[in-house]
């Protein structure tokens, strides 16, 4: 049935689409923290409408994990004590999403050097308990990549993990079907599991259109053909041989997935290592045109990870590439603007492609919540006058845009394989734009779950088509721009999901010496709210479920022993979002 859902909009003026800069953050955490950087994952840990931070470590000797909560201030927290973050293991890659649907992102991180892998449940306020004895993490390989997807659509998210190294008999790669319960089961039979290559990376997508995730695979190897294409056909797989894709793509890295010409197809990037990075544009039923002669292919380099992402909000989707591991020289990363008619400008100014490292994972979410999507690199320390790893601020434009949180109800709660299609008159001519939300955007890499669309000079947006997994479709039509939106399956669009901080409760004594009481009189609350203490390290020492929503709650401080005084911040959050404040305890 088609749904309808008209939301009220302020005329704006029409803007023209206009170049785009960023800023590099020099300052805090997440640029301070010494590492050998792998993975790089925006996901909102704690549901309250901010993506945070988490950097995989590969270290041979093993290092920790890295997790930086956002304090919704433009800065983040670094978190120490919790399982995420205490793993002391050479990790690779991770993946993000809801596994056990309990309506938070679980993760699983892996492992190189014979290692097991990492799996971990968030408890919805970003408190990770790790989950032994299960099949996912009795690996005790070489594993580089993973990822979560709803491969025999049930509504549970799968696993498939790549391995690169170990003996000739065991350097195969994994799938995993999700029984639930954080429970799986070992897939041991089919080609995407005992195919023998030297995996780098994966991606679930619907290449073919046909309502299911097929499997591509990247493979380090001395041809251009190593590449794997599983067609997926109701939960069997079917390995494609044929096509350029598969047979003339280069020495792969990894792949990135995304609709580039906004003709309804999801296109790929390959990342490639000492060959020109390549460019393929779908043409359907497995089909796929080698693209040449552009910029964005005439480049031989040590690429290893890509990330797609409509960086100044025009409406077509930008590139982003991180070149690593050459021994003789520190590396410049490639950053790419869509001109719009299928060809790219390759931007050389731009602190994206001026800052000399090993760059590893890459990947884009809005930590800010302005509108226009940052960027985390992860950055390979080999010696102490090596830079940490990168973050750039977008420093945004006049152009429009929309951010949407799928949530799944039969489809898997966090909606990995659900397409959206939004379409909108931008710069006098209908543009239907598309975005499929996956848990791994590349190597080592992982965009934020909400999907963005920039919408340049469009004043509203026409039409949201949502293609769920589970097969339902819903419209939106009439829906204003610039703002924050949460589509849950089968019951509608919602509004922003992030409080204003003017809207705020009020803490006093602040300073306190130990009594504190906090005043929500001017909150109206209703249904479930959580009200959060976090020390300056982003370790969670209170919480507690407001359940009588008196004006008033006095909270005896004296049971902060180990850090009697400092800085401390109180959130509270509910199903519309999250506002923080500030606490001093002397």
């Amino acid at each position: 049935m088609k749904k309808s859902f008209f939301i009220c909009f302020i005329l704006a003026l029409s803007l023209n689409s206009m170049s785009q800069t960023f800023t590099k953050i020099t300052t805090g955490p997440v640029v301070s923290t010494p590492g050998d950087s792998r993975s790089v994952n925006w996901i909102d840990m704690n549901n309250d409408g901010l993506v945070d931070l988490f950097i995989s470590n590969g270290k041979a000797g093993g290092q920790n994990n890295m997790l930086y909560m956002n304090l919704g201030n433009g800065s983040f927290l670094a978190r120490t004590g919790d399982p995420i973050v205490s793993d002391n293991k050479p990790s690779d890659g991770a993946t993000f999403a809801d596994s056990d649907n309990d309506g938070d992102a679980d993760s699983y991180v892996v492992n190189w050097y014979n290692f097991d892998n990492l799996y971990y449940i968030n408890d919805g306020i970003a408190n990770f308990t790790e989950i032994l004895g299960t099949a996912v993490v009795n690996t005790n390989g070489y594993c580089e990549t993973a990822s979560w997807g709803d491969y025999d659509n049930d509504g549970l998210v799968d696993l498939y993990t790549t391995r690169s190294g170990g003996s000739a008999s065991t350097d195969r790669n994994r799938l995993y079907h999700n029984d639930g319960n954080n429970s799986f089961t070992e897939i041991t039979s089919g080609s995407p599991v005992t195919d023998l290559y030297t995996s780098r990376s994966v991606n679930w997508t619907d290449m073919d259109s046909d309502g299911d995730l097929d499997l591509f695979v990247s493979n380090e190897g001395l041809t251009d053909n190593d590449e794997n294409i599983y067609r997926n056909d109701s939960g069997t797989f079917t390995r494609i041989n044929t096509g350029a894709l598969v047979n003339n793509g280069g020495l792969t890295m990894s792949s990135s997935w995304g609709d580039y010409d906004n003709d309804g197809d999801l296109d790929v990037f390959l990342a490639n290592d000492q060959s020109s990075n390549a460019l393929f544009r779908n043409e359907g039923n497995f089909t796929f045109l080698k693209i040449t002669g552009d910029t964005i292919t005439n480049t031989n380099d040590h690429s290893f990870s890509s990330a797609w992402s409509d960086v100044d909000n025009d409406g077509d989707l930008d590139l982003f590439v991180t070149n690593t591991y050459n021994s003789a020289l520190k590396q410049l990363n490639f950053f790419y603007l869509n001109n719009g008619d299928g060809s790219f400008e390759r931007i050389g100014s731009s602190p994206l492609a001026t800052d000399s490292s090993w760059s590893y994972g890459c990947a884009f979410g809005d930590y800010d919540n302005d509108g226009f999507e940052d960027l985390a690199v992860a950055t390979v320390r080999f010696n102490n006058t090596d830079p940490s790893d990168f973050l750039y601020h977008n420093d945004g434009n006049g152009n429009h845009w929309s951010t949407i949180k799928l949530v799944g109800t039969t489809t898997n709660k966090s909606a990995i394989g659900t397409k959206i299609r939004m379409k909108a008159i931008i710069s006098g001519n209908p543009v239907w734009q598309m975005r499929e939300i996956s848990a791994q955007s590349s190597y080592c890499g992982q965009n934020d779950l909400r999907a963005h669309f920039g919408l340049g000079d469009a004043t509203v947006i026409d039409s949201i088509k949502v293609e769920w997994l589970s097969g339902t479709i819903e419209y939106f039509t009439n829906v204003a721009p610039d703002e924050f939106f949460t589509i849950t399956e089968g019951q509608g669009l919602t509004g922003m999901n992030y409080i204003d901080e003017s809207n705020k409760f009020l803490l006093y004594p602040n300073p306190t010496t130990g009594n504190l009481k906090i005043d929500f009189s001017n909150l109206a609350l209703t249904g479930e709210n959580h009200l959060t203490i976090l020390d300056s390290e982003g370790n969670i020492i209170y919480t507690k479920l407001l359940e009588d929503y008196s004006s008033q709650l006095n909270i005896d401080l004296s049971f902060i022993r180990q850090k009697s005084t400092g800085l401390f911040y109180v959130t509270l959050s509910n199903k519309k979002g999250v506002t923080m404040q500030r606490l001093v305890k002397l």
